[in-house]
């Protein structure tokens, strides 16, 4: 690898320890605190999606208006900021979404970059590493962040800025080329908002680009989903009643997407995308299997198979998405679309399953539901890929 990657690969990997431990971080001090409502956690993550949905037109334009190494820098130290409040006593609903901010920034940069620093052929690797590295991050910084803030949330607190600004530090060393894309930007920022909306319909006349869109907004869309369904089924099924017994199990849905992160490359190269469809179609069924399980070893193994399902799925869709929006609209704009369309997927799924929940539908049943609408759901989507070579 070059040692430019691997600079954006360590820099990446605190940045995203830092975004999970502040989460539990802050869970930890509400609770604390105050004895919260039912909905404020679920509140909470969602005022860090809502802030990718509401940046996007604007992330992927700065993304690609200045030096993607500059904008990873200007991220995390939004993140900081947004964990500095919270010394202030600033509502942490808002404190967080100023750390959704920076993520929502940091994200088409992070991805952005990848083509600028691998050459065509390395690209399905590089995504397979930065996912996996991403996903080791997110479950280190949720165990390591719980730990320490349940012993002090000061040195939480203190930690996690410690890490933005470490990672900001190490992207500095990385190239700062500006890669223009193929179309005019717009001028002003302002005008960003029209630009993002106007470029859809281009972006989408693609076979691949609405396979990669579409698809991307499935798999995080069923990811989430199945995270939420996971607290009310465990307990249902499998009689678990800590949250730390429930965390665990998602702990082998990580280590899968990690494992698939690893095997894609020699498995689904840019050139035969639509093969990425059968990991989909493999990821509902053991959706929809993981539904009529009993028994704590039966979950853990079919949890880890979705995983390695999932990382097969999302690693080469990431890769492609990359290529495609640096040849048309701009790589980090690309990326931007993207995140605007699989976070408003994330907050229209879980919110139908909170509503289906309000109504006291059975979470066996939603879980089974869920695998259904995966596997219609990326039959439709890869029927665009049909007049594509495999």
């Amino acid at each position: 690898m070059r040692k430019s990657f691997i600079t954006l690969l360590v820099a990446q990997f605190l940045s995203a320890f830092a975004d999970n431990a502040i989460l539990f971080t802050i869970i930890a001090l509400v609770i604390q605190v105050e004895n919260p409502a039912n909905w404020y956690v679920p509140a909470l993550q969602s005022s860090f999606l809502i802030a990718f949905v509401l940046l996007a037109p604007w992330a992927g334009t700065f993304a690609d208006k200045f030096p993607k190494a500059c904008v990873l820098i200007v991220a995390n130290l939004l993140k900081a900021c947004g964990v500095g409040l919270l010394f202030l006593n600033v509502e942490p609903l808002i404190a967080y979404a100023i750390v959704g901010s920076g993520a929502a920034i940091y994200s088409p940069a992070k991805y952005g970059i990848l083509p600028e620093l691998v050459k065509h052929d390395d690209l399905v690797k590089a995504n397979s590493w930065i996912e996996g590295s991403t996903i080791l991050a997110i479950l280190l910084g949720m165990v390591i962040g719980a730990k320490v803030a349940d012993t002090s949330i000061q040195i939480a607190l203190l930690g996690t800025i410690g890490l933005f600004f470490l990672s900001a530090s190490i992207a500095s060393f990385l190239p700062k080329p500006i890669s223009p894309a193929p179309r005019q930007k717009p001028d002003k920022m302002q005008s960003a908002l029209h630009h993002f909306f106007a470029e859809m319909p281009f972006f989408f006349t693609s076979h691949h680009a609405r396979f990669v869109i579409l698809g991307g907004g499935l798999f995080w869309a069923s990811a989430a989903t199945l995270r939420v369904i996971l607290v009310a089924w465990s307990p249902l099924v499998l009689d678990l009643r800590s949250a730390t017994e429930i965390a665990q199990l998602t702990v082998f849905l990580a280590v899968g997407i990690i494992g698939g992160s690893v095997i894609v490359p020699h498995l689904i190269p840019l050139e035969h995308l639509r093969r990425a469809r059968f990991a989909a179609y493999g990821m509902a069924l053991l959706i929809m299997a993981l539904s009529f399980a009993n028994t704590l070893l039966t979950t853990q193994s079919i949890l880890l198979l979705i995983g390695i399902m999932g990382g097969i799925f999302i690693v080469p869709i990431n890769a492609a998405l990359q290529k495609l929006g640096q040849q048309t609209i701009g790589s980090g704009r690309s990326i931007a679309l993207q995140g605007f369309f699989q976070n408003v997927a994330m907050l229209l799924a879980v919110g139908s399953y909170s509503f289906a929940a309000s109504q006291d539908v059975n979470p066996i049943l939603a879980m089974l539901c869920l695998g259904g609408l995966l596997l219609m759901a990326t039959f439709i989507v890869a029927c665009n890929l049909r007049r594509v070579s495999n």
